[in-house]
């Protein structure tokens, strides 16, 4: 299972937290190990300015830049911190 994000984990004072993190960490909270590859951008960018591999590579899955994405081992693809998270809760590990 490969988790693509946007540059970094990390948490925002005063706020819910970054989505990449959340997904993240929702997926570790169900006993998930995810590859994590940054995939360095900003959706709210043109795309020609998100021309990361693992920009292009959401886009070639999905049609869309967005991170986070999840992609599972058989290819399926959940794309968005929420669906990201439904799915762990859906499918834990443990």
């Amino acid at each position: 299972m490969k988790l693509y994000i946007c540059w970094a984990l990390f948490e925002i004072p005063g706020k819910p937290g970054h989505p990449c993190t959340y997904a993240h960490d929702q997926l570790v909270e169900n006993g998930h190990n995810p590859e994590v590859i940054k995939s360095y951008g900003w959706t709210k960018l043109p795309k020609w300015f998100n021309l990361s591999k693992g920009r292009r590579i959401a886009r070639k899955l999905t049609g869309s830049d967005v991170v986070p994405l999840l992609v599972l081992d058989d290819g399926t693809t959940v794309q968005g911190s929420r669906p990201i998270a439904a799915w762990a809760r859906e499918h834990p590990a443990n």
